[in-house]
């Protein structure tokens, strides 16, 4: 028989397989030589007070063997030679999407503008070595899309949206520990999740699908008000109703949209800095002790939010252990984003701290319409690219400086390897973002003591949180509001805010893309 239990234990107990045994013979009863096996099934850290536990669930396999596998795989079917469908882009809602396509038996042909993964990763390298990006292959575009670098945090509230266990386990199923099956905030890494994404490609190909790389789609196809395929820009057509899952940064297709009068709206974003302080630092204020984590707790995070103005201002995105990277996607941008690797392992903790930025906050920008926020944020950008010193040097500020509007010529160690420059981000960023983020900034450092601190790094400038846009689509057959046949998806369409709800979003469009064709071909 199987039984489940709620344990609340000790880090160095929760971490020994045989201590949690050992608790559930002395707290709950159970003959340990009759047991044979345990699993958790969820597993979450309580570091409120000074004493810390680990609350976890578990199931104990009492005289009875446990399943070989941790969950049911999807069954994927054959689909060469069957009814197609156009996917644009090949990050979480595209792959998901993908995916989900061929579950329903239709062929799905994904058209990625940026290089696979493996190649992907050479030009990422690069851009610290040259200062240069390449605008077709770099930390949005590829492979894996904007998803596949910010390290693969599955944690996500959309739970109304769909299955997110679902998503879980087919990142399971296609590589990842299970351990993100229990986990509370479950994370794969920058160094895991490539390999992942490969698998996922692997199995596209293997039922019949194609993957294409290095093929930007240009335009879509519309004959009749209904949307047949999509051209690329060598000239190439490919054939179907289009699921357009492009990612935020791909502002040449809301250019696209915006010019032949696709309905689109500008949408809300947040805009502020990347926060890094020292890991050390992080773990000694969340877990209320000098000695920080110890052995048996991982990287401390934090998660913060207030109200500046009548504007939320919050972390965003945090990354323990993580590393800031340069995650323009043209030239003369600076943007930086986070990641961390499977370990959490780095010196530094970091997080993006962003104001939320509505379309009516700024001025300036009202003769771009639906594109007003989109052209806020280049500008933005391109002043973090001089104020940097025209490369992908970043402008920063010590945090403490910059929450006091004080001058400095010093700047702590960094993880952004193309390096940092001193700069007043207090005295050149926007006064709505500035001012808000100083107001965040002490009431984060009043709430938890030693956050506020010069040993930490404000910089400029995170602006891709989501996209500046909204791509318009039915609420019943998530198909846009006047063609039919395209599928507006995920996080670029403004739908989605990171990798488990573009994930479900994709399959969601997936699922009506299904039933459109059934129903045209009824």
């Amino acid at each position: 028989m199987t039984y489940e239990y709620q344990l609340r234990l000790l880090p160095e107990q929760a971490a020994n397989e045989q201590s949690i045994l050992q608790c559930l013979a002395t707290e709950k009863g159970l003959d340990l030589p009759a047991v044979n096996a345990v699993r958790v099934l969820k597993r979450s850290i309580d570091a409120r007070q000074r004493t810390i536990y680990v609350n976890l669930h578990v199931r104990a396999y009492v005289n009875e063997v446990p399943p070989a596998q941790e969950y049911t795989p999807v069954s994927y079917r054959e689909v060469d030679g069957r009814r197609q469908a156009v996917v644009v882009g090949a990050g979480p809602g595209g792959l998901f999407a993908a995916l989900r396509l061929i579950e329903q038996g239709i062929k799905p042909v994904v058209l990625e503008r940026g290089k696979d993964v493996h190649e992907r990763k050479k030009d990422l390298a690069r851009i610290p070595r040259e200062q240069a990006v390449d605008p077709e292959s770099n930390y949005c575009f590829g492979e894996g899309g904007a998803g596949a670098y910010s390290d693969g945090k599955l944690y996500t509230r959309s739970k109304k949206r769909g299955d997110t266990e679902r998503i879980l386990r087919i990142f399971c199923q296609h590589g990842a520990s299970t351990a993100i099956l229990a986990d509370a905030h479950p994370h794969i890494g920058t160094d895991k999740l490539p390999r992942v994404i490969e698998n996922m490609r692997r199995t596209i190909l293997q039922c019949g699908g194609e993957v294409h790389f290095q093929t930007r789609v240009d335009a879509l196809i519309v004959r009749d008000g209904r949307v047949i395929g999509v051209q690329t820009a060598d000239g190439q057509e490919f054939h179907g109703p289009v699921i357009l899952a492009t990612g935020h940064s791909a502002r040449d297709v809301y250019r696209w949209l915006h010019a032949q009068r696709i309905a689109i709206e500008a949408k809300g974003i947040a805009v502020g800095v990347r926060l890094e302080h020292p890991q050390e630092l992080i773990d000694q204020i969340q877990y209320h002790r000098r000695e920080g984590r110890g052995e048996y707790l991982p990287a401390a995070e934090y998660s913060f939010v207030t109200q500046a103005k009548g504007r939320g201002v919050y972390s965003f995105c945090m990354c323990p252990g993580g590393f800031i990277v340069p995650a323009a996607s043209e030239p003369e941008q600076v943007v930086v984003n986070g990641m961390s690797p499977s370990n959490r392992g780095s010196r530094w903790a970091n997080s993006g701290m962003v104001v939320e930025t509505r379309p009516e906050d700024i001025t300036g920008y009202e003769q771009y319409g639906a594109l007003a926020l989109l052209h806020f944020q280049e500008d933005l950008e391109r002043q973090a690219w001089l104020q940097g010193g025209r490369s992908q040097t970043a402008p920063a500020q010590r945090m403490a400086d910059f929450a006091n509007k004080r001058l400095g010529a010093s700047l702590p160690d960094s993880s952004y390897t193309p390096g940092l420059v001193a700069s007043p981000l207090h005295f050149w960023l926007p006064g709505f973002i500035s001012e808000r983020l100083r107001q965040g900034f002490l009431h984060f450092g009043k709430a938890s003591h030693g956050f506020l601190t010069n040993q930490a790094a404000v910089i400029g400038v995170e602006t891709r949180t989501s996209s500046p846009v909204r791509i318009l689509r039915d609420r019943d057959t998530l198909q846009h509001v006047e063609i039919q046949g395209l599928f507006p998806c995920g996080e670029g369409a403004g739908y989605a805010g990171g990798i488990v709800s573009a994930g479900i979003d994709g399959e969601r469009c997936a699922d009506s893309l299904s039933q459109y064709l059934n129903a045209s071909h009824g």
